[in-house]
């Protein structure tokens, strides 16, 4: 394909990955090299194999293992660009283990980087980061806010964010990040809050919401979040970071009952409160203004626009789901 944007995206079976591939293949003229640590997953999880022959390129690496491999293959694609979303993303089990989430977060990114940095082809990297880096967030949280991470997860990720930087000042490493909210919608993993609920609720079963499910998270549907991840890519100014994230937070409890009321559920009898996790942040509220202003972006997708197509994917696929592990399967 003469011309093309040649994107390698790395954690290409991730929830964001994915539906950021998918994405892309609506774009004209792009060419993908897909690379991610487990096999290609089905149409469950990855949105993309619902097309017919989509023109990507899968490859499967480990970024804590295959790094000679994982160049060879970015090597002979020479992309201009490398997103990465390549990460230990789940923030309780991260108490369990820490040492798998530096592994993967900031000891594994540090030798990618090391190596990215002589490579003339790339014009840009946009690593994927996370709000959390920024411990509770409330108020009006820019991108200028000092990093204050809470947990194992979110100080991995502060500290590959701080990596980053260092290679961006004195290699003049062509880095943007970005860091969004809550990201939900259809072909999640199914033990995020969102599918959980539904999965529960069509099984007539409780929902836990830890510590009453108070805590604010700033929801905001997949779609949105990938197309301001390629505005970024095509129009971010290297060295910068950009938020996105939605117009307002919503408690979890009130995410959890505007799905019982679209599933005929009665609220308070079908959940439970528990206790609340370690080191959960009170609020992820973070200002997107910047890339508002300089994209022109904005979400698109209401909440309850999102929520009715979670639960239309959980009944497409609902025999697919109830074979799967609805828990955390944590995979070092």
């Amino acid at each position: 394909m003469q011309n093309a944007r040649r994107i390698v995206v790395l954690g290409s079976n991730s929830f964001s990955g994915s539906d950021f591939i998918d994405h892309l293949l609506d774009q004209p003229a792009t060419e993908i090299l897909a690379i991610s640590r487990s096999p290609e997953k089905s149409a469950v999880f990855l949105p993309y194999r619902d097309r017919s022959s989509p023109p990507l390129r899968f490859v499967q690496a480990d970024l804590n293992h295959d790094i000679p491999t994982i160049l060879r293959e970015i090597d002979a694609f020479e992309p201009q660009y490398i997103v990465n979303f390549a990460a230990q993303s789940e923030v309780a089990p991260s108490w369990q283990h820490p040492e798998h989430w530096f592994e993967t977060n900031t000891v594994a990114l540090a030798k990618l980087i090391h190596a990215l940095k002589d490579r003339r082809y790339l014009r840009k990297y946009l690593h994927i980061s996370s709000p959390e880096a920024y411990g509770t967030c409330v108020g009006s949280i820019d991108e200028t806010a000092p990093l204050n991470p809470s947990t194992p997860y979110a100080a991995s990720k502060a500290a590959a964010d701080l990596l980053l930087q260092t290679y961006l000042r004195n290699y003049d490493f062509p880095l943007v990040t970005v860091r969004s909210t809550n990201v939900y919608g259809a072909h999640q993993q199914l033990f995020k809050i969102i599918p959980r609920s539904v999965i529960r609720l069509r099984r007539d079963e409780i929902i836990e919401l830890h510590g009453g499910g108070q805590a604010v998270k700033s929801f905001i549907h997949i779609r949105d979040i990938s197309r301001g991840e390629e505005l970024i890519l095509e129009k971010g100014r290297v060295g910068e970071l950009y938020h996105l994230s939605p117009d307002q937070g919503y408690r979890v409890c009130d995410i959890v009952e505007r799905i019982c009321i679209a599933l005929g559920k009665n609220f308070a009898t079908s959940t439970r409160v528990v206790a609340e996790r370690l080191g959960q942040d009170a609020a992820y509220v973070i200002d997107s203004t910047k890339a508002r202003n300089e994209f022109a972006w904005s979400p698109q997708v209401s909440i309850d626009q999102g929520l009715t197509g979670v639960i239309a994917w959980v009944e497409r696929f609902w025999s697919d789901i109830l074979k799967l592990p609805h828990e955390y399967q944590h995979a070092a």
